[in-house]
């Protein structure tokens, strides 16, 4: 951190990883929770590196200075490290400006969030330029981005083992050389297609509804691909694969061009169901089809930044649901999701003589989309 760096910052609105303060107290044990709470908050919003600049008054930007001898690095990460789980990394910079100095506070990005206040057992995340607690389905997906919870294995006790499709299961086993002579239901719970809940019963798992249900719509409302084109708006049900088979049949036919490269749509969209965060309840898979493009806007942030990336290199994303992942290509007979995450130069490779493809990571909205040129 230097004088460039600082202006940099300051040349900044606050935000998820921005923060002006005018000075720092932690005299009082309530003092240090405030300091902790907003390391916290920034450490477990998406992006890069969060800073808390203290010196600076948050409305104006106006330079204030403050007393060097109440910033001891030492004591700063003590506070941090002791208040915090698992511990936020920091770093305390102390920049000499316009005649004042200035306290920046660094917190790296973490690759261990969600972080927790021991002393209350929060968790916070940072809203714009506000600190706030952590929503159910932001605290589930920061867990599963990291591996501490799998969602697909949670039974869905509305749902009925009548709602799912036992042809097609019967044929994911015969596909595994698993002997369907023993009892079904045994094999369904060691897969994690359903399981037993509360009264010995066995009930669907989110995974179980979104490989093989028959309308997973019904449980998991969030669960489509809307298509919009013109004026007309179609949205799309069913299981995984069904959802992969009708969207493209459907943007086929509105396409209407059999020199299209319709296969690296069907790439894009595939790994959209596959990367989708699936505790986004709010919205599902949004496609939109114009004269020159298509774009297709899938809930689910690439994990681990906000970056937008327009013309990104070969690259193999973190999965967000490995669970589903590894059933997906074990089912898909036309081996669809064996290249999700490895076709992006292919999937440039296709349209690279009708223009260029443009994949864009939308940190602060959890969205990632990809835009095709047609």
């Amino acid at each position: 951190m230097d004088v460039h760096k600082l202006r940099q910052l300051l040349a900044h609105e606050e935000n998820e990883k921005l923060d002006f303060k005018a000075e720092l107290h932690l005299t009082t044990e309530g003092e240090r929770r405030e300091l902790v709470k907003d390391v916290t908050a920034m450490a477990n919003s998406r992006g890069g590196r969060g800073h808390i600049i203290f010196g600076i008054e948050d409305k104006t930007k106006r330079i204030l200075g403050i007393n060097p001898e109440l910033f001891q690095e030492e004591q700063i990460q003590q506070i941090i490290y002791s208040r915090t789980d698992p511990p936020v990394s920091v770093k305390l910079d102390l920049i000499n400006i316009e005649n004042k100095t200035v306290a920046v506070l660094t917190i790296f990005r973490s690759k261990h969030t969600p972080h927790q206040m021991i002393s209350s057992g929060a968790f916070y995340i940072r809203r714009g330029s506000t600190t706030d607690v952590m929503r159910r389905a932001e605290l589930a997906s920061a867990l599963q981005e990291n591996g501490l919870m799998t969602f697909e294995t949670v039974v869905v006790k509305d749902a009925v083992l009548d709602d799912m499709d036992f042809e097609r299961i019967n044929t994911f086993f015969a596909s595994m050389n698993v002997s369907v002579e023993q009892p079904q239901y045994i094999l369904m719970e060691a897969f994690g297609f359903i399981a037993r809940e509360g009264n010995d019963e066995y009930y669907p798992t989110i995974g179980g509804l979104l490989l093989f249900g028959k309308r997973p719509q019904v449980f998991l409302p969030h669960c489509y691909i809307k298509i919009t084109y013109g004026d007309c708006t179609e949205i799309v049900y069913g299981n995984i694969l069904e959802l992969l088979e009708k969207s493209i049949e459907k943007i086929s036919s509105i396409i209407n061009d059999k020199d299209y490269p319709i296969m690296a749509v069907e790439e894009a969209l595939a790994n959209a169901l596959v990367h989708r965060d699936y505790l986004d309840i709010s919205r599902g898979i949004y496609v939109l089809i114009t004269d020159k493009t298509i774009e297709i806007v899938n809930p689910g942030a690439f994990i681990g930044g906000s970056k937008v990336y327009m013309h990104m290199k070969d690259w193999v994303p973190q999965r967000r649901n490995a669970w589903l992942y590894q059933r997906l290509i074990s089912i898909d007979e036309k081996r669809r999701f064996m290249r999700t995450g490895i076709g992006i130069s292919r999937i440039k490779k296709a349209l690279n003589k009708i223009g260029d493809v443009k994949f864009i990571n939308l940190g602060r909205q959890n969205s990632f989309k990809v835009v095709l040129p047609r």
